[in-house]
């Protein structure tokens, strides 16, 4: 599979679909790599060691061919760019998908592919309503870090998951805001967050829960550097 998304949520997606079997090339520009490169190593690592690294001018055309031949080979493509910015390389989303057997084309964006509106994690998940919802009489709350992206990328890894096994030939449309909208609709009821004894816990009509502290994933090795697999892949 081929993971041409960058930051968070089209990583993890690949890094869950690589857990689960998948064999992923990540694709970067070498003009604009992704971003994450640029913050906290533990991070990039944790979503993409493992991954293979091919690095493309896309600024030309020979660069662009190579994408477009790498795209001809793959079972799975994860990309969050919005629809233009493929397009203007000659690449076509619903094109892909008719021409290729069995393709799984899943597209993550703020608002979806028939909006121009960028979005990352947490103005999505304030456009969602989760901010208003977790809120409290001091104003809205923000629900975890960049909540909307862990959130879609977990999604995205289960539909994608799901449609190959199903036989692919499709595109999802993943939009980061109806994703956090989603997570925020379900009805708790009565339920309230309690601490007792420094532990935190939710009761409800249902029982409590305890709520597990957060444990921190540790990387499995270091990702590749920018471009190391380039002329292994395209030979």
């Amino acid at each position: 599979m081929l993971d041409l998304s960058s930051l968070w949520a089209g990583p993890l997606c690949a890094h869950l679909l690589q857990l689960a079997g998948a064999r992923v090339i990540k694709v970067e520009s070498r003009a604009r790599p992704d971003g994450a490169r640029r913050g906290p190593r533990a991070f990039f690592d944790l979503l993409n060691a493992g991954k293979r690294s091919v690095a493309l001018d896309l600024d030309r055309e020979a660069g662009r061919a190579a994408l477009r031949r790498l795209i001809e080979r793959a079972d799975v493509v994860v990309e969050s760019a919005r629809p233009r910015a493929l397009r203007q390389m000659g690449i076509h989303a619903e094109r892909c998908v008719a021409e290729t057997p069995g393709l799984v084309w899943l597209s993550i964006t703020g608002y979806g592919r028939g909006s121009a509106r960028v979005a990352f994690g947490d103005d999505a998940a304030c456009a969602a309503g989760l901010a208003g919802a977790t809120g409290d009489s001091d104003g809205p709350l923000f629900c975890g870090d960049a909540i909307a992206d862990p959130l879609s990328g977990i999604h995205a890894a289960r539909i994608a998951w799901e449609a190959s096994r199903a036989g692919g030939g499709v595109l999802l449309d993943v939009a980061l805001r109806d994703v956090a909208a989603f997570a925020g609709a379900g009805d708790a009821g009565e339920a309230r967050v309690v601490r007792r004894n420094g532990e935190l816990a939710v009761e409800s009509a249902g029982g409590r829960a305890a709520v597990a502290r957060p444990r921190r994933r540790a990387p499995r090795a270091a990702a590749r550097s920018l471009g190391a697999d380039t002329r292994a892949v395209l030979c």
